[in-house]
Order: C-alpha cells, then structure tokens, then sequence
C-alpha cells in the first residue's frame, strides 16, 4: 500500500475543447478481543455507592455464561487457513530483489490465487523489468504466472505450480452481498514483510458514497496485507485486503468476495492473459468502466446550489462527497471573502505508483471583494484560481502535458441569458491508453467588478464524448439565482 489519503495495502468555446483533446492525444502518440461488559455485581455496587449504610444488600445477581475466548477462536482459524496464504514479491530480474510486496491466497487445487492488482501492478505494466515470486509460510517459494486482472475492482488472478493444494473457499452469503453488519472477520497478510498474521475486525456493510463496490472493515489493515484475505468466523473469504484511511483509526477496506469470485470463475475458462498487450487489456477495461460511470453521473443529473447572485450546478449522485468553507472568520480580515464548495467521487482506481484514475471533481466558489478595487479584485480571481485545474500533478512518464484554451462564453439569449463567462478548457492524454484522457473546465464569471463565480469540473479517465457530454451539460447550469 501506498502513502496518501486512501494507501492501498501494497458551443464554439466549448466545441474547441476538442482541439485541446487533439492536441493532448498527438503529444502523447510522440512522445484485539473486546472490552468486556461491566460484571453485574459491580454494577450494582456502583448503583448503590452512595445509598444509607443500613440499606440492606441487594441480591447475588445470577451467574453469567463464560465469554467466548476469542482469542482461541482466531488462532483455529489462521491455523486453518495458514497453508493457503501467500506472499507476493514483485522483483527486479536484473538486481533478483524485491521492489514490492503483498499478500494473497489460493482459491483452487491447482494453484490459482488472488491477489489485487495493484500488488502486481508493476509486473503487468512491465513484464520485462520485473518478475513474480511468491513465498508461503511453510518457506517454500517459487514462480507465479499472471492470469488475469480485474483493474476497477483491483483484482488479480495468479497461478503457481503444484497439485492438491491447500486453498480457502467463498463464504455463501458475502458470494450475494448479504453478509451481516457486525459479523466479526479475521484479515490476513504479511504487513511490512514482517510475517503471516491474523487480525479481528468487524463487518460493516458496503462503503455508502463510493461507486466502486467496497467493503468497510473495522480493523488494522497494514501494508503489505494487501491481497490477503478476510474470512469469517468460519473460515470462508468475505472479502480481499486492500486499502485503508489514514486521517482514522481501523478505518480499512476490502474488496467484496463476490467481486473477486467472478474474476475467479472467468480465469478458470478463459485464455490467461497475454503479457505482451496487457496494456491493451487495462485500456479496454478503463474505456468500459469510464462509459459506465460517466453515463450514471449524467442519468444522477445536476441540482442547483444557490451562491450568491448565481446558481451552480452540484452532481445528485450519492456517490459525491461535497464540503463546504470559508475564509470569513479569518484574521487578519481578509480582502476578499471566498466561501466555496467542493464534491469528489470517493473512489479511484489504481493503474501504477505514479498514476491514478477515475475520478471526478466538482467545486464552486462565491468570491466578493471587501476593499479590493475592481483591478485588484480581477487579479486575486486570475491568481487564485489558476492553473490547468487538474486533479492530480503531471507525470510525464505516463501523461502528456496539459493542452489549455481559453474563451468567453454565454449560456442562452435573451432574458433566458446566463452571466458572460470566462472560460479555460485543458485536456491532457494517456501515453499508454489510446482515447483516455484528464479534462478540466474553469469558468469564471465577469458580469460584476467586486464579485464572481468561479466553478470547476476535473474529470479523470474520460473518453471524448463523454468529456463533452458532461462539460456540456455542467456549463449549461450556470445561471443567475432565481
């Protein structure tokens, strides 16, 4: 998992958008047990602490049945499951070490595995840089082939060799998403390189504001469990490691099993993946999962948001996340007042260490001068919110420099007009995904000399038409306050 937020564990101006997109795509073609309840005798002494001395004792409460020693319970359990796990190294051939870890398990006789993607991330992208060993608790250590990938879901089938071997199986009722909140999961994995281990948790339920299925896991997920499994009390898979929060405490995620069964029941059918397009292979369902995304942000639609004198646009979709700040409680008393809003998708998806995914941004900002002029108030718009607009820093290793155009745009005629917009368009394209790229639409509003609208719409992973469709749309409701 990676440092961050989220770490895994391992009109004519807008019509010109698409010369910035052209421009962006030929650039890139060049280029712990619980607490235990309080016993009842306590309690009640408690109760009667400070009751007159003379007061008769109350009556011996009834014995409790013993608690269930939990610690036993988890010990069965990873002595059971023990033999099916793996650690997964991806290694540099040249040098014959290791660049990175994670963890995974055997689901089948034969040898497959699972694991997630982004634990072999680096072996599919560059199959000639880097290898896959894996190593199991008993010592033994060997070579892993690549089977398949389920990029959105950050799955991966891995294969080794060898008959008869020890696997885990699918728990019937995670297979139909119907797992019981609260239900208790034990994580497995080897964190930091340090050794097989088993950790408790709790179940609870699917992630509500993410569009990629997630499982939200109370516990202690570290890196290098990522892959491992999380199974239930009675050893069977309710999910796969695969990232946690790092602004919380046990605040970890899992990757459904039902999700990771399906990959699994498609590689036991289908040809294994051919190494020398596996780019092809992530571009293909990086296409597929962005026409489906985007297509339910635009069947979720817009609702307006009152700013001021100005109406904006924010997504209905329960998958965004908004918050909402401003600088006026600030000292000194600042020049300008700026109080905004800013909503993101909750879930990305991981392609490699230097490139994410997936995402979408929206934010506005009412800004009002408090003693700027109408000079300086024009300059502290430019410079605050300048720049391409993009989610994410540029790497060039696997995007292109961003295209930018800038234009003035109106929305409708007549009475039915929107305010005169100043509008920047920025495209940059995926040198390894043909057709993919990061959109950014910045408008800022020049209708009044001591206030403005700034709004923002930042898209990650995005076809053409589907840029267009949505900017589009996002432009069109800007308007003035009914």
């Amino acid at each position: 998992m990676r440092a961050g937020f989220v770490a895994r564990s391992s009109g004519r101006g807008i019509a010109l958008i698409f010369g910035v997109l052209l421009a962006a795509e030929v650039a890139a073609q060049t280029a712990s047990t619980p607490p235990a309840a309080t016993p009842p005798a306590a309690a009640s002494a408690a109760a009667t602490q400070t009751a007159p001395i003379a007061q008769p004792l109350p009556p011996e409460p009834p014995l409790m049945p013993p608690t269930p020693n939990v610690s036993a319970a988890a010990e069965s359990i990873y002595a059971i499951a023990r033999p099916g796990l793996l650690q997964i190294r991806t290694l540099v051939e040249s040098a014959g070490r290791q660049s990175s870890i994670g963890s995974g398990f055997l689901v089948s006789s034969d040898g497959l595995a699972v694991t997630n993607y982004h634990v072999v991330s680096q072996y599919a992208l560059e199959p000639k840089t880097y290898r896959l060993e894996f190593a199991r608790p008993d010592g033994t250590q060997g070579a892993l082939k690549l089977i398949a990938i389920d990029v959105a879901n950050d799955v991966a089938i891995v294969k080794l060799d060898g008959t008869d071997l020890p696997h885990l199986e699918f728990d019937p009722a995670a297979l139909e998403d119907k797992s019981p909140r609260g239900e208790r999961l034990y994580a497995m994995g080897n964190p930091l390189d340090l050794g097989f281990t088993i950790v408790e948790g709790t179940y609870n339920g699917f992630v509500e504001k993410s569009y990629n299925a997630r499982v939200h896991f109370t516990g202690a997920i570290n890196p290098g469990m990522s892959g491992g499994p999380a199974v239930t009390a009675a050893g069977k898979v309710a999910g796969i490691n695969v990232a946690k929060r790092l602004d919380g405490e046990l605040v970890s995620f899992l990757v459904p099993a039902s999700k990771v069964s399906a990959l699994f029941e498609r590689a036991k059918t289908e040809a294994p993946l051919d190494l020398a397009h596996v780019r092809d292979e992530i571009d293909r369902q990086l296409v597929t999962w962005q026409g489906a995304f985007y297509h339910a942000l635009g069947e979720q639609g817009f609702k307006p948001a009152a700013l001021g004198p100005y109406q904006a646009p924010e997504s209905a979709a329960p998958w965004f996340n908004c918050w909402a700040r401003t600088n006026a409680d600030q000292t000194p008393k600042p020049r300008a007042q700026l109080d905004s809003t800013s909503c993101s998708s909750q879930s990305s998806l991981y392609i490699a260490e230097d490139i994410e995914t997936g995402r979408a941004e929206l934010s506005h900002a009412y800004v009002r001068s408090v003693d700027l002029n109408p000079f300086q108030f024009a300059a502290f718009v430019s410079q605050y919110y300048g720049g391409a607009g993009m989610i994410r820093s540029w790497s060039r290793k696997r995007l292109t420099q961003p295209e930018c155009h800038e234009d003035f745009v109106t929305r409708g005629e007549g009475e039915k007009a929107g305010p005169v917009m100043r509008t920047v368009w920025c495209a940059r394209a995926y040198r390894d995904f043909a057709g993919i790229y990061d959109v950014a639409i910045t408008t800022v509003t020049q209708d009044r000399d001591k206030e403005a609208l700034v709004s923002r719409l930042a898209m990650q992973g995005v076809s053409y038409e589907n840029a267009m469709t949505l900017a589009q749309r996002f432009v069109g409701e800007l308007a003035w306050a009914k």
